[in-house]
């Protein structure tokens, strides 16, 4: 029986553990991204998790729900329950990187990568990402989001237990490459897919069509997420941007089952991930 947890989350099936050299195909497609390296000297090598969030900045959201989202990060980062979480793991540091993306030619590292072992990097991290400009950009390329966050994998300058992608975003893969087979390559390396489906009410967009929550986390489900213990949590609440990011995080940062519980929405569609913009058949 096909399971959901808590805000539209649900748990995918379990993945082969990472393999670093099996990115390397991924950062020759994303190479043409330019990304930046980060120019930081790190004293370990080693970390519980290397994170990358990977933020939707698609002109289909308002700068206002731009700033809500980006302060629910800020916030998430400043949160004393955070630092604890990463301090549970075994070796109490994790190394995260923070990428903003909207169509198939706009990536761009907001913070590189960053070990955080202590509430104060933690609040370091939080000062510095809130200090950073936004840049709205259109179109919304997930699949350009992922092969950015698989660049940032093969530079990434410590050796993580586990590897997440926390990808948010507004609507469907309408833009760049199909999203499903990158999704593929990046979860066949061991690479957890977790996502952040963001369904705005259309009274507080500024006119770009507006996805029912239902529709965008089925979408999710089927189409961006995958990995090990992969899961999604639904936003249709621009109040409830805070509250689910700093959830969402502490989920993968303590990398613990979660207990499921049954969806409260029937799967009533097929997606056809293989398309720019998948839509339901």
């Amino acid at each position: 029986m096909a399971m959901a947890l808590g805000w539209g989350l649900r748990p995918a099936r379990k993945g082969s553990r990472p393999v670093r050299s099996r990115l390397v195909a991924t950062a020759l497609i994303a190479c043409a991204l330019c990304l930046p390296s980060t120019g930081h000297e790190f004293a370990t090598s080693g970390v519980d998790l290397e994170l990358v969030l990977a933020v939707d900045v698609s002109s289909s959201m308002t700068l206002a729900e731009q700033r809500v989202q980006r302060d629910g990060y800020v916030n998430a980062f400043r949160h004393p329950d955070l630092a604890k979480a990463i301090r549970s793991g075994a070796r109490g540091m994790i190394a995260v990187s923070y990428l903003e993306w909207a169509g198939p030619s706009h990536q761009r590292v907001v913070l590189p990568w960053t070990i955080v072992g202590s509430a104060e990097d933690a609040r370091r991290f939080a000062d510095a990402l809130a200090a950073k400009p936004i840049v709205a950009q259109p179109g919304t390329s997930i699949s350009g989001g992922l092969l950015a966050a698989a660049a940032l994998f093969v530079k990434s300058p410590v050796v993580g237990e586990r590897r997440v992608v926390d990808i948010s975003g507004d609507g469907p893969n309408n833009a760049g490459q199909p999203v499903g087979p990158v999704r593929a390559m990046l979860t066949g390396s061991g690479v957890t897919i977790n996502g952040l489906p963001v369904s705005l009410p259309r009274s507080s967009s500024n006119g770009f069509q507006s996805f029912a929550r239902q529709y965008l986390a089925l979408y999710y489900e089927h189409c961006v997420i995958g990995g090990p213990d992969a899961f999604v949590i639904g936003i249709d609440d621009l109040a409830m941007f805070e509250v689910a990011i700093r959830r969402k995080l502490l989920l993968e940062i303590a990398g613990q089952p979660i207990r499921p519980r049954l969806a409260s929405f029937a799967r009533s569609a097929a997606f056809d991930c293989s398309m720019p913009g998948a839509i339901p058949r």
